[in-house]
């Protein structure tokens, strides 16, 4: 790998997993996820992506078990109150190539690789994997999940003491 004017340019082909010379058995791939891995995608809903995908694979004579984790964070626009905040994300994917006649990804949980194929590409899988880690409503430090709105009643406080426990944590924040 020769350096670039931009070292931290991502291609795609940073992500194919060449499997003909690993030995059988257990192998590990790290990668160090940022903004660009989104910009692969052309993914501009959120930015700072910060994070590490891990894919362990058990190689066998026919089959290989691949086990995804990621764990990052992402800054993103709380849906309540609009201020960013770091959302810390995390997910979890297994699946497993076989090979066949042709190539298909049709099943998340399968990849058919023709015979004779030497590698394939994980940056769609990792992709997917961090996208589905983002939560479908974003909730930041401060939208105080709606708290509020059982505290005061048309103006009088409530006295039930579990709801004056949860006023003095926001009173104190």
């Amino acid at each position: 790998m020769h350096a670039h004017s931009d070292e931290k340019l991502m291609k795609a082909k940073d992500f194919t997993i060449s499997f003909s010379g690993l030995k059988l058995g257990p192998h590990e791939f790290e990668y160090e996820l940022n903004d660009m891995f989104f910009t692969l995608f052309e993914f501009t809903d959120y930015r700072d992506l910060q994070g590490k995908a891990v894919m362990k694979m058990l190689k066998s004579e026919t089959v290989f078990d691949l086990d995804f984790t990621f764990n990052g964070s992402i800054t993103a626009p709380c849906d309540v109150t609009n201020e960013n905040f770091t959302q810390a994300l995390t997910n979890s994917f297994e699946m497993q190539v076989k090979f066949g006649e042709e190539y298909n990804d049709e099943n998340d949980e399968l990849l058919i690789l023709p015979h004779g194929e030497h590698s394939f590409n994980i940056s769609q899988i990792l992709y997917e994997l961090v996208v589905l880690s983002i939560p479908p409503k974003l909730t930041g430090p401060n939208a105080g999940n709606g708290v509020e709105d059982f505290i005061e009643e048309d103006g009088k406080e409530s006295t039930d003491p579990r709801w004056d426990q949860l006023k003095n944590l926001l009173n104190n924040k």
